[in-house]
């Protein structure tokens, strides 16, 4: 008889594994669901070890359609029914294998009372676009948290300042005085990773940054932003991730991003090829599958399980929060089959919701394109109901830098190609150009008059914040996105409050105060019927008319006064005019003239 006397260490190896190998769930997603939902089916992404080939047993009441093995044992999909009569609790989830059992709860919840959440925004809104982390903290137990990094950190310009949700929540009544009535918080999820304050490279999709803090929080500042009348808008991302989420460690299925961190395309920048009859695949290719930077993995939109993620990872985050609106980032560079299944989702859950999407592009013609309802012939279908008018922008940064108030005039004029000039986000800058006093060099008087027009034009207009203070930055993002003084401790001054501000930060204050309650106090300013006349000699004349009222804007951006004709533009015979910036009644000269200073306006409601 003969003895084993050797056995392959291979051997050893392969039966320890067997004998300590175990199935494990570490992670479900989403985390939950609700009842009554349109989108009734979920597919649940399950982390964990061992999954592959796994038998799924789930408990009555929820119907378990299909399971998916992506190919990697460290994830599994799940495809689940919620029928509108389900019972709202956790429901058991349970998966064996060879290598054992393991199970999960699923909570499903019921929907809360839809009053007041999911209210969309139009033109009678002004946003404010707000970064958490540069505007204030309203917690400093969250300055630093163990294992979250920046790769910034101690840098005074691109390193995190603490701002968080309850600093944003401690001044929602600031803002409601000042007159505003949405919020655009930047993204809010975790950001483990470099440059982490400006939220755009997340690693977690289903988790507030801890920096900014919880979910919990975000849901607060929701109900209390509704509370003082007050609308919150999600900046949501499909397009990319940071290098450094747990994904690219060991990626779900093999075509989760769009090629690797070794090899990649670098995203082409030529988004009008989307409305471009004669467009060539390899450029769409370079648009929709090329990473935006190199440290922003793409995600691929075709692989059904990505999209599923997105699909539901948005419509989560709306109906858990109760949010009124979405700002999608760098809209073009996803796959655009994509995006218009998106937000024809998105559209179908919430028909009251408004999506905005970014599009950084200067001119109509190729913005025209991506807005549902496109009156041209369309190159492709979209759902997207708004996108962020660079255009205007455009012709503001020239206005601004002493350019003719003819460009203004004439980027109305192209409104034509879009199917609804209204629901157009209009700004003259945000958290990625330069503030509006920067290019103006402080010139406080051009810059009025062309806050003046973005308020009582068409759109809907959006602030970044502390343009009510009037801040400066530079071209470089660490300083245009400057923390709001009076929002951080050891703060030399609150600019919050009217005693912490300079006389001039005061009078950019007041006087946008002032316009924001215009619009609420006269529709026709907000969403009232645009008709302009061509501009003369620097003299812009446009009428707002709604049903109720009838209001004249003239603007004289020449550097001297001005005596206007107003019988050129109106029937001024029995006419009553009201100044309502100045609340003062008008009597014109005999000769029917206004009489306006250097770089001023008047907004003159007609009476008769």
């Amino acid at each position: 008889m003969k003895t084993l006397k050797y056995i392959s260490p291979l051997i050893i190896l392969f039966i320890c594994q067997n004998i300590f190998a175990q199935i494990k769930i570490d992670k479900i997603e989403p985390p939950n669901w609700w009842t009554g939902m349109a989108h009734d089916t979920v597919q649940l992404m399950i982390y964990g070890d061992n999954l592959s080939n796994a038998k799924v047993e789930l408990e009555s009441g929820i119907e378990l359609l299909k399971v998916y093995n992506p190919g990697n044992s460290n994830y599994l999909f799940i495809d689940v029914y919620i029928p509108d009569n389900a019972e709202p609790k956790s429901y058991h989830l349970n998966l064996t294998n060879d290598y054992g059992n393991a199970s999960v709860d699923f909570p499903v919840y019921k929907r809360e009372n839809p009053d007041g959440r999911f209210q969309g925004f139009s033109n009678k809104d002004v946003i404010y676009l707000l970064m958490p982390d540069r505007f204030a903290n309203g917690d400093t137990t969250n300055d630093k948290i163990p294992g979250y990094v920046d790769k910034f950190e101690g840098n005074p310009l691109e390193g995190r300042h603490g701002g968080d949700l309850q600093g944003a929540i401690d001044k929602l009544p600031y803002l409601q005085d000042l007159g505003v009535t949405a919020l655009w918080l930047n993204p809010v999820v975790e950001n483990n990773t470099f440059r982490s304050y400006h939220g755009y490279a997340a690693t977690d999709f289903y988790k507030v940054d801890p920096r900014l803090g919880t979910k919990e929080d975000y849901k607060l500042l929701v109900e209390k932003a509704h509370a003082l009348g007050l609308k919150v808008i999600l900046d949501h991302v499909s397009n990319h991730i940071s290098d450094d989420h747990p994904w690219m460690k060991n990626l779900p299925t093999k075509t989760w991003i769009n090629g690797t961190i070794e090899n990649h395309k670098n995203a082409d920048h030529h988004k009008m090829v989307f409305t471009d009859p004669h467009r060539d695949s390899v450029t769409v290719a370079a648009i929709t599958e090329g990473w935006f930077v190199s440290s922003m993995p793409d995600l691929n939109q075709r692989d059904p399980f990505v999209a599923n993620y997105i699909i539901q990872n948005t419509i989560w985050w709306v109906e858990f929060a109760g949010l009124d609106g979405i700002r999608e980032d760098t809209y073009p560079y996803v796959y655009q089959p994509f995006e218009h299944k998106w937000a024809a989702e998105i559209l179908r859950e919430y028909p009251t919701l408004n999506i905005v999407g970014e599009v950084w592009t200067g001119e109509t013609a190729f913005l025209a394109g991506y807005q549902k309802g496109k009156k041209l012939h369309p190159a492709y279908d979209t759902h997207l109901p708004a996108v962020t008018d660079f255009a205007l922008r455009d012709a503001f940064y020239s206005f601004l830098q002493g350019g003719s108030i003819f460009e203004i005039y004439n980027t109305f004029a192209k409104d034509y190609l879009y199917d609804n000039s209204d629901n157009l986000v209009t700004f003259i800058d945000n958290h990625d150009i330069e503030r509006a006093m920067f290019i103006s060099q402080k010139n406080l008087a051009q810059t009025k008059l062309a806050y003046l027009m973005l308020l009582t034009t068409r759109g809907i207009p959006q602030i970044l914040y502390g343009s009510e203070i009037g801040m400066v930055g530079t071209e470089r993002h660490g300083e245009l996105r400057a923390p709001f003084p009076g929002g951080f401790p050891g703060d030399k001054r609150n600019a919050f409050t009217a005693e912490g501000r300079t006389e001039f930060e005061n009078d950019v204050f007041n006087f946008l105060k002032k316009m924001f309650l215009l619009r609420k106090s006269h529709p026709a300013l907000a969403s009232g019927k645009l008709t302009h006349f061509p501009p003369k000699d620097e003299i812009y004349v446009y009428l707002k008319k709604s049903e109720s009222e009838k209001i004249i804007v003239v603007i004289n951006n020449n550097s001297f006064a001005e005596n206007v004709d107003l019988s050129k533009f109106m029937n001024v015979e029995n006419a009553v005019l009201f100044d309502l910036f100045n609340e003062r009644p008008v009597n014109l000269y005999d000769n029917k003239k206004l009489n306006l200073k250097k770089k001023s306006f008047a907004i003159l409601k007609i009476n008769g």
